[in-house]
């Protein structure tokens, strides 16, 4: 009896290779984005001439009264709002990341379409058209379908393996290409997620000094209505931290739900995929 080699023993031909990139930058990228939110907050709307009270010089955090506009009032939130400008610029640089990320990961044209096409030549055992279609599409389903087909190529003149061997080989192909497509579609998406998580505590917790700050200031006022008009005027700035830290938080959840119902659908299409490979060869190679 004829002693059958484990599929094991078939070198993979995957041709989507590991992507060896560090992810430092993406570190990085939060602390110059809280960086250019503090230049922001101290020089553009903390600077001296936007005040009736205050010079243009002053230290890490100079005192200013009297804003001349509505927004230089965001100034007088205190030292959280610099992070939390820090925090938005920090959400739409991943925003604009995952966005070039997975629209490049989508392709060119419909998957569903794409995928219907591979059907069609490998129903007519046209295994080359269907390779040459994974080079027009150019995205992750293309990928993975590009790799799970020279391994599909490659079993077709296999005489070695059972149907059923063959059939597995394709599919650890189809499994190895999509571990190595999947991390980079939802890489960095933690820290939307993270920022929409934090952001409205961000603002309450600047609100809350403020406020404090308030207070304090009020403590050591004489009363009257100047004391009064002092209070609420303290508690109107700081409450530009939570509305800054609520409107972050909105701004994030809405793109991180807007990315992953789109890697959702990348996801299908892959699966999509290797279901059609797995299922094609099954009936047209017994």
């Amino acid at each position: 009896m004829a002693e059958t080699k484990p599929t094991a023993t078939v070198k993979p031909v995957t041709s989507v290779q590991a992507k060896k990139s560090g992810n430092s930058i993406s570190w990085i990228a939060p602390v110059i984005c809280i960086v250019i939110g503090y230049v922001i907050w101290r020089f553009v709307l903390g600077n001296g001439d936007n005040f009736k009270v205050g010079s243009s010089n002053g230290g890490f955090w100079p005192d200013r009264e009297g804003p001349k506009s509505a927004i230089y009032n965001m100034y007088l939130g205190g030292i959280i709002v610099p992070i939390l400008i820090g925090t938005f610029l920090t959400a739409i640089t991943f925003i604009v990341e995952r966005f070039l990320t997975i629209a490049k990961a989508n392709g060119t044209g419909s998957n569903a379409d794409f995928v219907r096409k591979v059907q069609y030549h490998l129903a007519n055992k046209n295994v080359d058209a269907a390779l040459a279609e994974c080079d027009k599409q150019k995205g992750s389903v293309g990928n993975v379908m590009k790799a799970g087909l020279h391994r599909y190529k490659e079993m077709i003149n296999n005489s070695e393996l059972s149907t059923e061997q063959k059939v597995m080989a394709i599919q650890k192909e189809v499994e190895e290409a999509t571990a190595l497509e999947l991390p980079m579609l939802e890489k960095n998406l933690v820290f939307l997620s993270t920022i929409a998580s934090i952001a409205t505590l961000l603002g309450l917790f600047g609100t809350v000094l403020g406020m404090i700050r308030s207070f304090s200031a009020l403590g050591e006022d004489s009363g009257g209505g100047a004391a009064a008009t002092k209070l609420s005027q303290g508690i109107s700035e700081a409450l530009y931290n939570t509305a800054l830290g609520i409107g972050t938080s909105a701004f994030a959840i809405v793109f991180y739900n807007m990315f992953t119902t789109k890697i959702d659908g990348i996801t299908y299409g892959i699966d999509e995929s290797g279901f059609t490979l797995t299922q094609s060869f099954a009936s047209l190679y017994k």
